[in-house]
């Protein structure tokens, strides 16, 4: 399939996600030119706030190709993905992705994100979400397993 006819996939999921109740974006994971899998934003339908569409796909991709590696794929998505999004598919080390709305469009309906893209720029005293340093030292114990853990699996 051409980019094109994988990114018109990804907004036919999203219109069709919304005629079924869900929220208006749909992701497509293609390595050459075949879809590997699709998701859809399932965040009211799962009760699950990380249910994005792209996150939906790589998961299902990732399952599918039984890695957590997705080198050599590609994402087509309907919306430039949030800040959550966007952390997922580098984690999953997509080669390379496409997007038809924008962010400021997605704003215009209320998927307004820019305040987490602000909250990131902040120290973590200055964050709206409260958060407090607690118990360091123990926390370290598992870093310093998996420092010294011979057979670990990177990632």
């Amino acid at each position: 399939m051409t980019k094109e006819e994988l990114m018109r996939k990804a907004i036919e999921l999203s219109v069709k996600n919304v005629a079924e109740g869900g929220g208006p974006f749909g992701a497509v994971i293609a390595r050459d030119g075949e879809i590997v899998a699709v998701g859809t934003n399932r965040v009211t339908s799962d009760h699950d706030p990380t249910a994005h569409a792209e996150v939906s796909a790589i998961r299902a991709a990732a399952r599918k190709l039984n890695t957590f590696d997705l080198s050599g794929c590609e994402i087509y998505t309907s919306c430039e993905p949030c800040p959550m999004c966007l952390g997922a598919i580098y984690w999953a080390h997509i080669d390379r992705m496409y997007y038809g709305n924008s962010k400021r469009d997605a704003a215009a309906i209320g998927f307004d994100d820019a305040f987490i893209y602000e909250e990131l720029e902040l120290k973590p005293e200055d964050r709206r979400l409260k958060s407090e340093v607690l118990l360091p030292e123990e926390a370290l114990k598992a870093f310093r397993d998996w420092e010294g853990k011979a057979d670990k699996v990177e990632y």
